[in-house]
């Protein structure tokens, strides 16, 4: 673990990355649009006839509204890329684990399979239930409270690696998204077979020790990262 955040200690923070997409286009575009049109009436004071007033519909109305709706569904397909996981500090050493092409941690290996590429972090963690989405994104508002108002800003690397935690146990259901229970290649396995009904009700984890160990086991009490590494 102290060489996982020596290295993060020492090497430079990657900065959130801005992934451009033709509906940032548009929202830049509306919102010019809209600024000009509304510059425009402020300055020439033109009368308020039909025409006008369908330019300012356009300038109040329509243009901001699609600058709000693009701009929004833009931001919020960012989020769920690596790189703006990583742009918060106390991510350093689980972002350039995730990015390390030797690290054998199973946050890493799942991170070079290009199914996940670049947005292992959002399909990892991203609730799968039937409102997922939006109680995934309430989740990341909380993560951004703490970041700027629960002391996370205020943590060193190893503190926060200490400190914080998962607010609940990780739920199975998220490797099951991929890893199904139901195919002949996952049930020949005697321990999975042996351990179905734990690891449906969440009792045992995929993730844990005895299974097949943590995802980021450098966050992990010395003592249960050495327990991995052993074999449980």
């Amino acid at each position: 673990m102290e060489d996982v955040l020596a290295v993060a200690n020492d090497a430079p923070h990657y900065p959130c990355l801005v992934h451009s997409s033709w509906l940032t286009i548009i929202s830049l575009v509306a919102a010019a649009g809209a600024a000009v049109i509304l510059l425009t009436f402020l300055v020439r004071r033109p009368a308020l006839d039909l025409g006008t007033k369908l330019w300012l519909f356009m300038g109040i109305g329509a243009l901001p509204t699609l600058a709000a709706v693009t701009s929004t569904v833009s931001g919020m397909e960012a989020t769920t890329h690596r790189e703006f996981c990583g742009s918060c500090h106390v991510m350093t050493s689980h972002f350039q684990d995730s990015e390390n092409p030797r690290s054998q941690s199973l946050a890493a290996r799942h991170s070079r399979n290009p199914f996940f590429g670049d947005r292992a972090c959002y399909v990892c963690h991203a609730d799968y239930g039937m409102y997922g989405y939006p109680v995934t994104k309430a989740g990341g508002m909380r993560h951004v409270f703490l970041y700027y108002f629960g002391g996370y800003r205020q943590m060193s690397l190893a503190q926060a690696n200490r400190e914080i935690h998962l607010v609940k146990p990780y739920n199975n259901l998220n490797c099951r998204q991929c890893h199904t229970t139901t195919a002949e290649v996952w049930r020949r396995i005697p321990d999975h077979e042996s351990l179905r009904t734990q690891l449906d009700s969440n009792r045992v984890s995929c993730v844990s020790a005895g299974c097949h160990g943590f995802a980021h086991p450098f966050d992990k009490p010395a003592h249960v990262a050495v327990a991995t590494k052993s074999g449980g």
